[in-house]
């Protein structure tokens, strides 16, 4: 790297930093800071800290009091805070559910989250005899190549999933991606016919997947848990099998999350 590029990253680290510190103190001050003493505090500048500010306004990330000029936490902070609350929560219950599963096929489970357009993990339960996979938690894939993304896909509104389709491009990862919307919408039709997704070495060669969406009380679907293992010990007779353990582990945990199926919510009325 660069000496200018160096410079410049440090600067930018730097301002991250300042920005993080101006978050904390907010948090501390409970609305009373204004800017000289948000200033004193960071032990700069008027007009850096002014910046920030302005910054930090914009994304709503702080809020300013028109009447008394002071400084407190935006609400953004709280929806984010909120969403990553609900994430813990819907990791926490999804694990006895993903123990089950593990223990009747014995292979790989995962929990994942539609986030953005995007397959986010955020559980992996591996049997002691499981060959190991490179997925981890925390790791970001696309939806159209996996059985998770697929499963979820399948679930969601055609205009919705449209919007998708516009957004994203069908990268090819190995030989079996499907790479045009064509063949995409006629897989979506064939997952909701059977009610579960296979991702037959589509993101990554020789691991073959299955998954089944889990929704919550809104009834979308919120989630996905698949079951992944190599394509020589993923045969058609087994992925047969291991479908029908996924779609009652995450139909148990979809009703634990408050999903009402419709007839259940047409024999409620």
């Amino acid at each position: 790297m660069s000496q200018s590029k160096t410079v410049h990253f440090s600067y930018r680290i730097q301002v991250l930093d300042r920005a993080l510190e101006l978050l904390r103190i907010l948090g501390e001050g409970d609305g009373k800071y204004g800017l000289a003493e948000l200033r004193a505090k960071l032990k700069l500048h008027k007009s850096p800290v002014h910046r920030l500010l302005m910054v930090l306004e914009h994304h709503r990330l702080v809020e300013r009091n028109p009447n008394t000029g002071h400084y407190r936490l935006g609400l953004r902070l709280f929806e984010l805070g909120s969403k990553a609350v609900a994430v813990v929560d819907l990791r926490e219950h999804s694990r006895r559910f993903l123990a089950r599963i593990m223990e009747e096929t014995q292979e790989t489970v995962h929990f994942c989250l539609f986030d953005q357009d995007e397959i986010l993990y955020v559980e992996k339960l591996e049997p002691q005899r499981s060959v190991r996979l490179a997925s981890r938690v925390g790791r970001r894939v696309p939806t159209y190549c996996t059985s998770v993304g697929k499963a979820i896909l399948a679930e969601l509104p055609e205009t919705e999933v449209a919007a998708i389709f516009r957004r994203v491009r069908l990268k090819r990862f190995t030989k079996n991606t499907i790479t045009t919307a064509a063949a995409l919408k006629a897989e979506l039709l064939r997952i909701r016919a059977r009610g579960y997704a296979i991702d037959n070495e589509e993101n990554e060669e020789g691991v073959r997947c299955i998954g089944v969406a889990v929704r919550d009380d809104t009834q979308r679907p919120r989630a996905a848990i698949s079951v992944s293992g190599p394509a020589y010990r993923m045969t058609k007779l087994k992925m047969s099998q291991i479908a029908k353990v996924v779609v009652r582990g995450a139909a148990a945990l979809s009703r634990e999350l408050g999903y009402l199926p419709p007839e259940s919510t047409a024999r409620r009325r």
